[in-house]
């Protein structure tokens, strides 16, 4: 095993992990009556404050992993737990941003920003005072009273994170969130998640297609096998400097030996996906 494939142990941890998937396995049961494997005997660990990204073919299980640690459903087999105890029902230690736009467009960005501390019990002032700081923090100060509709894709995408982080949630599971962006204002809001989220403690759990991406964001990169059944094929530290410029990082010598090491495992893997998908339309 090489420098760059040191797989995290661990034993090495003096405290529970913030995620713990343990022996899990996700099937679901298609309308003909066949079981669909989805998963097969995940076994993973993310420890509080880590940037985790994970990758793998279309159809591998990555938004199905994410709904677990979510507990928008339970495994089929195994064990969730967050920071040692096991999960049951919706984790409350979590808040999610997604690649579908969130905001109540009925509402102003004030109004959806300050939304998850208003459910919390937080009275209509405080809830406000608190949503005004985080939204000068991603960048929208002074557009408070705008609708979604009066606001850009990147600028969605900041209200979106604003949502979520105002909770100050101890994990962030992300599924996808800018894939919808133009290059350059994706480059820019990548490198405002990584700026906000080194201020915080918060674990993240993020879903991305793009290798590049998930190598410049995170501390690791787990590659899941092609489905049905899919497994965790690799487990990569990224040992790269931060802070990091995601647009710029790509350059180091370091990122491309990471970027073709980790590529080796994943190409295996959409090709295996792409061959079964044109077995089974064929």
């Amino acid at each position: 095993m090489s420098a760059l494939e040191t797989v995290y142990q661990a034993n090495t941890q003096t405290e529970p992990a913030m995620i713990e998937l343990k022996g899990i396995s996700k099937e679901f049961v298609k309308p003909s009556g066949d079981v669909h494997s989805v998963l097969q005997g995940i076994n993973l660990q993310i420890p509080k404050g880590e940037f985790v990204s994970i990758v793998g073919p279309t159809g591998c299980g990555k938004s199905t992993t994410l709904s677990l640690i979510a507990g928008f459903e339970p495994p089929t087999q195994g064990k969730v737990y967050i920071s040692g105890q096991k999960l049951e029902g919706t984790n409350q230690r979590a808040a999610c941003v997604f690649q579908t736009e969130n905001a109540f467009p009925w509402k102003t960005v004030m109004d959806n920003v300050s939304l998850g501390l208003r459910l919390r019990g937080k009275n209509k002032a405080e809830a406000n005072d608190e949503a005004r700081k985080w939204i000068a923090r991603v960048g929208l100060k002074d557009f408070e009273g705008h609708y979604p509709s009066q606001l850009s894709g990147g600028m969605r995408k900041r209200v979106a994170l604003a949502q979520c982080l105002i909770v100050q949630p101890e994990i962030l599971l992300m599924d996808e969130p800018f894939s919808a962006l133009d290059v350059h204002t994706r480059h820019l809001m990548e490198d405002e998640l990584l700026r906000i989220w080194e201020e915080t403690s918060a674990s993240v759990f993020f879903i991305t297609h793009d290798l590049e991406e998930a190598i410049a964001l995170s501390d690791r990169v787990i590659v899941l096998t092609a489905g049905p059944g899919a497994r965790v094929k690799g487990d990569y530290r990224i040992d790269l400097p931060r802070p990091r410029n995601v647009a710029e990082i790509s350059f180091d010598p370091a990122f491309m030996r990471i970027h073709q090491q980790i590529w080796q495992d994943l190409r295996d893997e959409v090709i295996i996906s792409y061959e079964n998908a044109n077995k089974f339309s064929s």
